[in-house]
């Protein structure tokens, strides 16, 4: 059995709000085992004997079934959660800043998000990692930063999500 983080995208922003309870019972009767949800924002710690693949498409197709909503879902054992959370480039805490990373499932949409470190301004900072983007942004700049204004095309939709490190620390402990 391998316990597993899949992060929901798009959950409880832009008129999708899913209660989290409803989501866990939703991925119990789905067959995952030992659901726990973290926050409110579409993450979920889950137990099974399958590889990540199908445990993704598993919950997707239990998510839509559910909720009827278009769900997009990105998973990964915690071993490779905990060894992104500690490969984080930039200085972790920086006030007035928000620090991210963003899970990317397709090569193609990382060479792409990578690139655009060339242009990013002066005080937004983005690196590419393995199968993630670390991206660090000041917090009234996220939405009008280079990568906040590209996450939200509907090309990067079923392949990426974003989460504050924050989020990822509250998800390993």
């Amino acid at each position: 059995m391998t316990r597993y983080a899949v992060f929901l995208r798009g959950v409880n922003v832009g008129g999708v709000n899913l209660k989290m309870a409803e989501v866990a019972a939703a991925l119990r009767d789905a067959g995952f085992d030992a659901v726990r949800t973290i926050l409110a924002s579409g993450n979920v710690l889950l137990d099974s004997p399958d590889d990540a693949a199908v445990v993704r498409e598993r919950a997707q197709q239990a998510l839509r079934a559910a909720f009827s909503y278009d769900a997009w879902v990105l998973v990964y054992d915690l071993d490779t959660v905990r060894a992104v959370s500690a490969a984080y480039p930039f200085e972790r805490e920086v006030a007035g800043h928000h620090s991210y990373v963003t899970f990317v499932a397709d090569e193609q949409v990382l060479d792409e998000l990578a690139a655009l470190a060339a242009e990013a301004g002066p005080d937004e900072k983005i690196a590419r990692g393995d199968g993630v983007i670390y991206w660090q942004v000041p917090r009234q700049a996220t939405l009008d930063s280079v990568i906040g204004r590209t996450m939200g095309r509907k090309r990067y939709k079923a392949s990426t999500t974003t989460r504050n490190l924050r989020t990822l620390e509250k998800v390993l402990r």
